[in-house]
């Protein structure tokens, strides 16, 4: 776990470092299984040659041998089999943490203070964006605010906005499903932790491409990646990360705009490393959901600023 652990720290943002230690860990388990299975059941443990008296035809004994092979190869995978279901702590598990998310037949069960979190939370989620609401136009503009301090606030109608990242002069046309709790973690993205937030902003680290992700849509792609991966809009989470982040939520009442903040800055990192351009986005965002996945489910995460890739982030 150390060992992953490190990786974790060490640049591997975009799962393919990760994806080859995933590779190799199977075979270095697979190997210890299939040659005990070979050396406690081959030669003198299986077949007696005592016995070959019992036995007038050679045929016969060889099937024989190789039945008892078989039976107990089967029987030392079935253990392995359960092994990893039961065990969810083991090797496998930490290594292959989405194997088993619909399979998670263990009943979670929720403290009042996560319950009350969570369905806090949820109450959130069901809150659209609508643009002739006061409270939402107020939102826009302090996100602006925010933003560019220096800056007069433009009409909630006007060109500037696309500086931020709006596909088009009316941000109100950019949420869709992403609701209001998009907006709202922008808000405090850009208040807890501005140094990460202007320089994904601006794009002034790395090597950019010629046509970037526009920011603020892509903070709302975010959103609504997070929810579905925690498996918000479930009664319960069943998915192991859903189940984690309950965990999360239990102390730290902002554990979602905390990860939100950790999924961006942990997208852009990824965005560099693969020289990603704007038809790559989904695909950046599928590789930036699969590491969070990966952070999540590690036993020394109790936290949101436990996971590895929350170091990246400066306030």
């Amino acid at each position: 776990m150390t060992n992953l652990r490190r990786r974790l720290h060490h640049g591997d943002v975009d799962g393919r470092k990760n994806e080859h230690v995933d590779i190799s860990s199977v075979d270095s388990l697979n190997e210890p299984l299939l040659g005990k299975s070979s050396s406690d059941t081959g030669g003198s443990e299986v077949y007696d040659p005592r016995r070959q008296d019992l036995w007038d035809d050679d045929r016969k004994k060889e099937q024989l041998h190789w039945s008892f092979l078989f039976s107990n190869l089967i029987a030392q995978w079935a253990q392995w089999l359960a092994n990893i279901i039961v065990g969810s702590g083991s090797l496998f598990g930490r290594l292959f943490p989405f194997s088993l998310d619909n399979q998670n037949s263990s009943p979670v069960y929720l403290s009042p203070l996560q319950e009350d979190r969570l369905n806090t939370l949820r109450s959130r989620l069901q809150i659209p964006f609508d643009g002739s609401r006061v409270e939402h136009q107020d939102a826009l503009r302090q996100l602006w605010r925010l933003a560019y301090p220096n800056h007069d606030i433009p009409p909630l109608k006007s060109e500037l906005w696309k500086e931020m990242g709006w596909q088009g002069t009316d941000p109100s046309t950019d949420f869709r499903g992403g609701g209001f709790i998009s907006l709202e973690n922008l808000i405090f993205f850009a208040r807890n932790y501005p140094g990460s937030f202007q320089a994904l902003l601006n794009k002034v680290q790395g090597q950019r491409a010629d046509w970037e992700y526009p920011f603020a849509v892509a903070g709302i792609n975010i959103s609504f990646m997070l929810i579905q991966m925690l498996d918000l809009q479930s009664s319960v989470p069943s998915s192991k990360s859903g189940v984690r982040f309950v965990e999360l939520l239990g102390r730290d009442e902002n554990a979602f705009d905390h990860l939100y903040c950790v999924a961006f800055r942990l997208l852009d990192a990824q965005w560099l490393v693969k020289r990603a351009s704007y038809m790559e986005f989904n695909e950046v965002l599928k590789s930036t959901r699969t590491q969070l996945e990966r952070e999540l489910v590690l036993e020394d995460v109790l936290e949101v600023k436990d996971l590895p890739s929350y170091t990246m982030l400066d306030k």
